[in-house]
Formats: C-alpha cells, structure tokens, sequence
C-alpha cells in the first residue's frame, strides 16, 4: 500500500479521478454537486482527507486498502458538499444522488408523462420517504407520490 500524501503521485491521481467521477455525468450516474461548491469542495474534502490520513496509526495503515480508502474519500466529500450547498433540493440529492430529482419526468399508468416539480423528506414513525410532487405534462394535474428513503 502506497503512503497517503498529499504530495504524492498516487494519491494525487486518486484525487483527481475521484473528483472528475463525481463531478460529471456518467451514463447512469448523475453529478449531485452543484457546480458553484465544485472549487471549494475539492480543496475542503482534499484537505480532510489527508487530515485524517496523517493521523492514521501506522499499525493501522498496513490494514487500509485501495477500496477503504477511496469509501473514507467519498465520505468526506458527501459530508464537506452538505455544508456548502444552499437549499434543501440540493441537500437531498446529496444525500440520495440516484433517487429522482426536480425537474425529472416519471410515468405511471393511469397518469401518463409527469415532471416532479417539488419534492421534500417525510417521516413517518421510524421510516422516511421521499415525497414528490409532480404535474402532468399535458393536463397540468398535480399529484403526489412517495419513495422509502435506505436507511
């Protein structure tokens, strides 16, 4: 396992790739970063990162591997972008970035095409929910659905 440095080449490789997935579409996965927090997300989620790395015991260094350390990454750039973000929108998708988002169209049977056009976190009891507001493209209905958020 190659040292976790800041200056080294690896490293800087991982971050780069990282940032550069993350930080674009692709093909099934969409961006849930805005692109304004894109600058300083980098720099506070990079500077995290090695924070936590140079405290690492070195004992406990030798268990880490290419895939506990690219996880702990990701961590820390979902928790830096939350607090960089704006609005509660931009909070969700953060936090689900592959459930629908606003904007998006969805179909059901008996409602032909739809376009969410709000959505908020509801909690019932001991489980939450995605709640959608959508409106019908064609007929301007509004109608509601809603998605069991994962634990």
């Amino acid at each position: 396992m190659n040292e976790l440095r800041k200056d080294s080449v690896e490293s800087s490789e991982m971050v780069e790739q990282t940032f550069k997935f993350w930080f674009n579409d692709n093909e099934h996965i969409r961006s849930p970063f805005p692109a304004y927090i894109h600058s300083q997300l980098k720099t506070e989620a990079t500077d995290l990162f090695f924070n936590w790395a140079s405290g690492i015991d070195p004992k406990a260094k030798e268990e880490l591997n290419d895939e506990i350390i690219g996880e702990k990454f990701e961590e820390f750039i979902f928790e830096t972008a939350t607090k960089l973000i704006k609005t509660e929108d931009e909070r969700i998708t953060i936090l689900y970035p592959f459930l629908p988002r606003l904007g998006d169209k969805l179909k059901k049977e008996e409602k032909l095409d739809s376009e969410i056009v709000d959505r908020s976190i509801l909690k019932e009891g001991d489980t939450s929910y995605l709640k959608l507001k959508l409106e019908n493209i064609e007929t301007k209905e509004k109608w509601e659905e809603k998605i069991e958020l994962p634990l």
